[in-house]
């Protein structure tokens, strides 16, 4: 699930396009895929996915001086722009009917299947000759790599599922805001305290537009379970860790009550809620501390970011993220054009230090954030370096996020489902949202129809 907040749930990262329909949204049409030799100095035209919205005018300026600077730097190289934005509901249709543009983020979860169908363009020489390939984190590139080690995408955003939580809330019900909860017995103490002590929600869950199974998967993967088999040909979770998860979930908001009154919650309706202070602790990715503070105006003193709690563990963490996708009918020439505009857009301020001064200092000026703890696409060496040149600019309470921080070293980085992960994640959103609105929901009966639901899409 790709942080579309960022992401949301972002967090947070193109497919079919037909050649007539190349000309019509800016693409040079080609005679086929990677069609043609390489000409770095040739007129090119690409179309560039993720424009902001007529909604976010500061954004767009951004966006379009960006897109300005880039062709002054590159005058052969036409840039267009459109709105279109990965949607788990919507994108393997916009594929399908060729409406994508030449580049744009799409989630971590499609190159799994779209690589095996050709879908994706094979660009690792393309990505040497445009020097990108030495910056980027051998064990995030393993996402949109094939065995033989090719690579058809770049991760531009990774993330992993921590427990974000309010910390006056904390202190409101009793609690140490310093020692938030590691496993999921104390999830559900603490909970039911925050209910008891200040009338809100001590915890909340996501439930829809894919979000329910998205988190479900997460809590499996800390209490030792998994979603799919190694192959990606069958469930594996109607067992006793998806169980469990779904019990604690039931407890929690039957027994407890430390739920609330909402379970129909997706990634931006749970932040505006979480950064209102009505809801103590949720599952999120902590990318939540951008969007609750500048969009929902949470004070930063009262967000805290912890470890996933674990049951029995560590078992590890459900990692995820973003990645630009080329449209594989692009010519040699579009995919270079393209890589170019990813390098300048996504990770020249990675590699030189005045651009991550300058883009340190704009994002300040954006009242947006640097130094938000994280995972990075880009090789340690490389991390390392950025972080040093923006230290003096962080403006990010990054003791807040201690626990986080910690679990990155020491819990284990568990991929989304690889099969069809979207559908799997769609899937299990109802089982989630029934256990939390039926007071007698057959968590067995839910889990065995939803298997079978499943397995029928990942033997196609």
């Amino acid at each position: 699930m790709t942080r579309v907040s960022r992401w949301s749930a972002g967090l947070g990262v193109a497919g079919l396009v037909l050649a007539v329909a190349g000309c019509a949204d800016g693409t040079t049409p080609s005679s086929g895929p990677a069609a043609g030799a390489i000409d770095e100095n040739a007129p090119v035209t690409i179309t560039i996915g993720d424009r902001p919205t007529p909604d976010k005018p500061n954004d767009i300026k951004a966006f379009e001086k960006k897109i300005k600077d880039f062709t002054t730097a590159h005058p052969n190289i036409t840039v267009k722009s459109t709105e279109t934005k990965w949607d788990a509901q919507t994108f393997q249709a916009q594929v399908a009917g060729g409406s994508l543009p030449t580049v744009m983020n799409i989630s971590f979860t499609e190159p799994a299947n779209m690589i095996p169908n050709k879908q994706l363009p094979d660009i690792t020489d393309e990505l040497k000759l445009v020097d990108l390939t030495k910056d980027l984190n051998p064990n995030v590139l393993k996402i949109v790599q094939d065995d033989k080690g090719r690579i058809y995408g770049v991760p531009i955003d990774v993330f992993s599922v921590g427990l974000a939580y309010n910390r006056a809330l904390f202190t409101q019900a009793g609690l140490d805001p310093d020692k938030p909860p590691t496993s999921w017995d104390e999830v559900r103490q603490y909970a039911k305290q925050i209910t008891e002590k200040t009338g809100k929600a001590g915890y909340a869950q996501l439930t829809k537009d894919n979000t329910g199974g998205w988190m479900l998967t997460t809590m499996t993967y800390s209490m030792g379970g998994s979603v799919e088999s190694q192959d990606g040909k069958k469930s594996t979770f109607n067992d006793a860790p998806t169980k469990k998860a779904l019990q604690l979930l039931k407890d929690m908001r039957w027994s407890d009550n430390s739920m609330g009154s909402n379970f129909l919650y997706n990634q931006e309706e749970i932040r505006q809620d979480f950064a209102a202070g009505k809801i103590g602790m949720v599952l999120q990715a902590p990318d939540a501390y951008d969007m609750a503070v500048k969009n929902f105006g949470m004070k930063p003193a009262d967000y805290g970011h912890a470890a996933l709690p674990q049951d029995g563990g560590p078992h590890g963490t459900l990692t995820g993220g973003s990645l630009k996708m080329i449209n594989p009918k692009a010519s040699k020439n579009e995919i270079v054009a393209a890589l170019k505009w990813i390098k300048f857009d996504q990770f020249d301020k990675y590699t030189t230090e005045s651009v991550a001064v300058a883009d340190a200092k704009t994002t300040i000026a954006d009242k947006g954030f640097v130094g938000r703890p994280g995972i990075s696409p880009l090789s340690q060496e490389t991390y390392d370096q950025f972080n040093k040149w923006r230290e003096p600019y962080v403006n990010v309470p990054v003791q807040q996020f201690q626990g986080y921080i910690d679990s990155t070293k020491s819990l284990k980085l568990l991929p989304e489902p690889s099969n069809k992960g979207q559908e799997v994640y769609a899937l299990l959103d109802p089982v989630v949202q029934q256990v939390l609105t039926k007071k007698d929901a057959d968590i067995d009966k839910l889990l065995t129809d939803a298997a079978s639901k499943i397995d029928a899409r990942l033997a196609r």
